[in-house]
């Protein structure tokens, strides 16, 4: 089997450079370990790709990086095949320049459905066929909802293989600071106000807030609106904003900015003070929480930060979230 080069393969996934080659350590050696290798064993008998290169082109960098090495390098063994990884910061500016140029990877790891489809409208996809989809809504847990991400309006087919999902909207914490100052977790947005500012009046900083990636910096601060908007606005909101069927300047759209604001551009608030903010990396900004003393009490970030924590192995004992609150 030939690998093909001429369009893109997606996967989508809700985040050092990886190095050139995707070769390291196996953490476990084929058959070894206390898990079944049945697929795997099955899947490198059936494929064989001694002497082929697979590109892949990603936004993973640091601890990211390094699992999809790992992981990757499964797939080597397997195959034969060598995995050529570019990691970097500007994926999403970089994407489109090797697609138009005429020099794509195979795969791609795209953080955002949007710019896949925009890809995928101009053609410069490879369709991953009726099967996978088909396969995918049989096998993942709301299966329908995963291939619906992996599809795009105005275009038929089906483009994005939901590989790495992370949970957004949550609020990380240590409850060893939490207890040493009495604080309760928040159940609401008007509790987590009133606990910011209480914190603030305690002498302690409430929050760590970095938006800082690269050529992408900013996408952190979607995130918060992106929370902010759905606990104050429909759902129907939403999906019009995402669409561009409403407008940034539109009045509801700005109130869910300001809220952020609120939280965001007063010194008192954030570790660093407000300008801290688009000038920390978004992987170093919750180091603060686990200082002595701490820089702040509570960071707002997806499932893969622990990847970024201090001795993230013991986060189990370690740090905590709750869910980013509604009203």
């Amino acid at each position: 089997m030939t690998i093909r080069r001429s369009k893109l393969a997606l996967v989508i996934l809700a985040t050092a450079a990886l190095p050139a080659a995707a070769q390291t350590h196996l953490p476990f050696a084929p058959g070894e370990g206390p898990f079944s290798w049945d697929s795997y064993d099955a899947f490198a008998a059936e494929h064989d790709y001694t002497g082929q290169e697979v590109t892949l082109a990603s936004p993973w960098l640091g601890p990211d990086a390094e699992a999809g090495a790992a992981v990757l390098a499964y797939f080597e063994q397997a195959t034969g095949a060598k995995v050529q990884v570019n990691g970097s910061d500007a994926f999403e500016q970089q994407i489109v320049i090797d697609v138009e140029a005429g020099s794509p990877p195979n795969i791609a790891v795209f953080p955002q459905p949007g710019l896949m489809c925009d890809l995928a409208r101009r053609g410069q996809l490879a369709d991953l066929g009726t099967e996978t989809a088909e396969w995918m809504s049989a096998t993942y847990a709301a299966g329908p909802s995963w291939t619906a991400l992996g599809s795009c309006d105005g275009v038929a087919g089906f483009y994005g293989f939901s590989y790495n999902v992370n949970v957004k909207s949550l609020v990380w914490y240590v409850p060893e600071n939490f207890e040493d100052l009495g604080y309760d977790l928040p159940a609401s947005m008007e509790e987590l106000r009133a606990l910011t500012e209480q914190m603030v009046a305690d002498g302690v900083t409430p929050w760590c807030i970095g938006i800082g990636s690269g050529a992408a910096t900013g996408w952190p601060a979607t995130d918060w609106v992106e929370d902010l908007l759905l606990r104050t606005q429909p759902p129907e909101v939403y999906d019009g904003w995402v669409t561009n069927q409403i407008a940034f300047d539109d009045p509801r759209i700005v109130a869910a900015i300001e809220e952020f604001g609120w939280f965001a551009r007063n010194d008192a608030f954030v570790s660093g003070g407000a300008s801290a903010v688009a000038a920390t990396d978004f992987r170093d900004s919750p180091l603060g929480l686990f200082s002595a003393p701490p820089q702040c009490m509570m960071h707002r970030q997806a499932s893969f930060i622990p990847a970024f924590f201090p001795r993230w192995h013991q986060c189990r004992r370690g740090c905590r979230f709750l869910l980013f609150p509604g009203l």
